[in-house]
């Protein structure tokens, strides 16, 4: 795990680097957007497509899901409370409070999630982190975390329409619809379209990572201590959650230990671009994702270490 994390540290190392010396006179904001378009409609896409029709459908293509969407939940309504709760004591911005709770919330379960379930359990745990992602994640993102967004930013409230329309209009949910097409119908795909599947999804991993390091910046946050109790939700409560969850619905072996380690993930990248977004508080926001990254590096071994103890 040591030997993973290293890499992909020097990868998102490469990111950053790229960001503070705009190599080649690229901004690293629009490199990086033009990494994330390019994997969201073409690589990921592949990806998705690749690994449904090439690997066995089974009652995890419901469970995974159903442990994301009620890890999800559950940590949102525990950080809502919280955040809540320490408001009557301790003045934060409603703008803070919403970033706050969305860190707490959503994981990096598909940027950086996807490369650790496939360095830790092989090419065919990729599945679990689309699973994780693009079946549960994503919706309630739009669905209940766009709405908790526009509750607490000064943007104009996103419609329940409008959530559903992005959400059908995903190219990566599309691909997984196509994939278990493909399964269910037994199609055999010509051998050059599964090598471009094959290449194209290969290019995912390392610009995923690679993204992470151009997203990374320190800003200076006012109110640094109440990211604390957002931080102990994301890294050591969440994966507990999701582990339970997905205990108690029967998952078992590397699913299992898979949704524990989702669970795990630092703070999703996307979650800056709902701070513009709605128009909450946006440095707090790259506080939150520099710091749960950097965390994550001591948290995720010790996350494996208890899976090797916890999972059978």
């Amino acid at each position: 795990m040591h030997d993973i994390l290293l890499s992909f540290g020097l990868i998102i190392l490469a990111g950053v680097v790229f960001r503070r010396l705009r190599i080649g006179g690229l901004d690293a904001d629009s490199l990086r957007q033009a990494i994330n378009v390019s994997v969201f409609n073409l690589f990921l896409p592949a990806l998705c497509i690749k690994i449904i029709y090439t690997t066995n459908i089974g009652i995890e293509t419901i469970l995974i899901p159903a442990t994301a969407g009620l890890t999800i939940i559950t940590a949102m309504i525990l950080s809502i409370a919280i955040y809540t709760l320490l408001g009557k004591k301790v003045h934060i911005e409603q703008s803070e409070k919403g970033v706050l709770i969305l860190a707490a919330t959503f994981g990096n379960v598909t940027y950086l999630g996807l490369p650790v379930l496939t360095a830790l359990y092989g090419h065919e745990a990729a599945r679990y982190a689309l699973f994780y992602d693009l079946l549960a994640t994503t919706p309630l993102l739009w669905l209940v975390g766009a709405s908790l967004a526009s509750h607490y930013g000064e943007a104009k409230r996103l419609e329940i329409t409008d959530s559903i329309k992005t959400i059908a209009c995903l190219p990566p949910i599309w691909a997984i619809l196509i994939g278990i097409a493909l399964k269910s119908t037994n199609i055999q795909l010509p051998a050059f379209v599964e090598t471009t599947l094959e290449l194209l999804g290969g290019l995912v991993v390392p610009l995923m990572v690679f993204s992470i390091g151009l997203a990374l910046s320190f800003p200076k946050v006012r109110h640094a201590y109440a990211i604390v109790p957002a931080v102990i939700i994301k890294l050591a409560i969440v994966p507990f959650i999701s582990y339970m969850v997905a205990r108690f619905l029967g998952l078992k072996g590397n699913a299992l230990a898979s949704c524990l380690m989702e669970g795990a993930m630092p703070t999703m990248i996307l979650s800056l671009l709902f701070a513009a977004r709605f128009k909450l508080d946006e440095q707090l926001s790259a506080f939150m994702i520099v710091i749960t990254t950097a965390m994550s590096f001591i948290t995720l071994p010790i996350a494996v270490h208890l899976t090797k103890l916890l999972v059978h």
